[in-house]
């Protein structure tokens, strides 16, 4: 399934980054308490990849409730983008699309988007950075 460029929200531009719930992913019910994860794949106009990764990479400081925000290039398109996002909970998230900043790199960001593709909803369970699974520490 491929999505268009035309999300206004972050969920939208961040295909994850942020957010992909509203590209037609509804996220599954969750637990409270349990982490919230997004992985998309966004695909930027031929030559943009780098002017729209520095802006997925803009004022990160200023979302509350995120444990992880990773932008990746893939090795196999030169255009394509990877983000892959933990948050302490589906509401934390949801919070995000108000921050300030958020909102301006979703506004500079979305002309430079050709396509969302690949966007899944994930529960974490712990890794690096994110603690141990739940009972477990």
């Amino acid at each position: 399934m491929r999505y268009r460029a035309t999300m206004t929200s972050r969920r939208g531009f961040l295909a994850g980054a942020a957010g992909l719930a509203t590209l037609g992913l509804g996220p599954p019910a969750r637990a409270e308490g349990t982490m919230y994860g997004l992985i998309g794949k966004m695909t930027a106009y031929a030559g943009k990849r780098d002017e729209l990764t520095a802006i997925l990479l803009e004022g990160l400081g200023r979302m509350p409730g995120c444990l992880s925000y990773v932008v990746a290039h893939d090795p196999q398109d030169a255009d394509a983008i990877w983000v892959t996002e933990v948050w302490t909970d589906e509401a934390a998230h949801r919070a995000s699309l108000q921050v300030p900043e958020v909102k301006t790199a979703i506004q500079k960001g979305l002309p430079l988007i050709a396509d969302f593709s690949d966007a899944i909803t994930t529960t974490p369970v712990g890794g690096v950075g994110l603690g141990a699974p739940a009972g477990h520490g």
